[in-house]
């Protein structure tokens, strides 16, 4: 184990993308996370989104690091070992609907009796209370209710939505944040609780002031595509080689600067020009000149050319520019992992950076019940009761 986090240990009984995402990052900073899933089911993500091989390949990523334990929480079998194994954990992460977990008998009331101080994270769509409470949710639904999608997409296009699992993802980092700061109210008190975390919230939040707007002034922020109603330049342009870049210009600098580049500044000396307000109201002015600047030049050119003007452009990447570009290499924000199926994986790195605890993956997402035998001896469970309980399918 390397990283702030060895110290921990963390059950993760949660599935598919959120929870799992936060057992990953926990396990990535070198907390001993235990992937406790079904013994024939297993966590849905094994089997979601691309595979090779047969193997899934976005489970190598998100189970990486972690052990995995086969166990049906569901048997009152399972459940009795689930409760050793929470004997010496710190948190516990599930995703259940509300009420799943007391049915088991496994609530907070008896989990918390059970390790006085344990952290229970319970990921839901729309969390424990509520009219809401109960229905089954996934990312693309929250991605719907929190207002993404209506403020995603061209002005006269449909609500958009992203073809990736955003909502959970911005989920699972808010929820390592959450389970964080309730430890560090442990260290201090002693004490332990439950985070209540609602995918619809942590999303609604990332999408900045449009309900303080809507509350302050009556306007609903509408789609407007790549540009921005509060800026310009900001968009997406072509280049004479067929590449895509973005530019943003935030600062009114910025945007001087970008209008004398591309051979207009006298746009830059208009009184509107002065504000952000008013470059975003005169978008396509601006966006016809840009856009004939960088139309007529490589990616290359463009690229230098902004950079020794200080003004912001990027290429648009795909999965393997991004790979290769020579700061995410120099960053190493791209590992390559060894996996006993497929060889060297390469996958993203840790999410941040730490100076003196960095973290590591040491491995990628392994086996349904790879880790099951070892985990439960050192639970205390003996090798003939194991038997018994995989013959009763009550492990794997």
């Amino acid at each position: 184990m390397s990283g702030p986090l060895s110290d921990l240990r963390v059950i993760d009984a949660s599935t598919v993308l959120a929870g799992p995402l936060i057992g990953q990052i926990m396990a990535d900073f070198g907390a001993d996370v235990l992937k406790v899933e079904h013994p024939e089911r297993g966590d849905s993500l094994r089997n979601h989104g691309p595979h090779r091989d047969g193997h899934g390949l976005w489970f190598k990523m998100v189970g990486r690091n972690k052990r995995c334990v086969g166990l049906d929480l569901s048997h009152p079998d399972g459940a009795e070992i689930f409760l050793q194994l929470v004997g010496s954990a710190d948190v516990v992460i599930e995703n259940f609907r509300p009420g799943t977990l007391e049915r088991w008998g496994l609530g907070w009331e008896v989990l918390s009796e059970r390790r006085p101080g344990l952290v229970l994270c319970r990921v839901t769509g729309f969390g424990q209370a509520g009219p809401y409470a109960r229905r089954p949710a996934f990312g693309t639904l929250i991605e719907a209710m929190s207002g993404f999608a209506h403020m995603t997409g061209t002005a006269d296009g449909p609500p958009t939505l992203p073809p990736f699992g955003l909502a959970d993802s911005v989920a699972g980092i808010s929820g390592v944040a959450a389970v964080m700061m309730a430890l560090y109210h442990r260290r201090a008190t002693g004490e332990g609780q439950v985070v209540d975390l609602a995918i619809l919230e942590p999303l609604a939040m990332a999408l900045g002031p449009h309900i303080v707007e809507w509350d302050q002034t009556g306007r609903i922020p509408t789609r407007s595509g790549n540009r921005s109603t509060n800026n310009a330049p900001r968009n997406t342009y072509r280049t004479a080689d067929g590449r895509w870049v973005a530019v943003s210009s935030s600062a009114d600098a910025v945007a001087r600067r970008t209008m004398e580049l591309v051979g207009r500044g006298d746009l830059a000396r208009r009184p509107w020009f002065s504000s952000g307000a008013g470059r975003a109201a005169h978008a396509d002015e601006i966006d016809e000149a840009v856009a004939s600047w960088i139309g007529s030049r490589s990616l290359a050119e463009a690229v230098e050319a902004f950079t020794e003007a200080e003004v912001a452009l990027a290429p648009v990447y795909d999965a393997a520019q991004y790979v290769n570009d020579p700061q995410v290499q120099a960053r190493g924000a791209v590992a390559a992992v060894e996996d006993p199926d497929l060889g060297t994986i390469r996958m993203q790195n840790m999410l941040f950076g730490l100076s003196a605890t960095p973290g590591a993956v040491r491995h990628t997402g392994r086996a349904l019940g790879a880790d099951t035998d070892e985990v439960l001896a050192e639970a205390g469970v003996s090798a003939e009761r194991v038997g018994s309980l995989r013959a009763a399918g009550v492990v794997a």
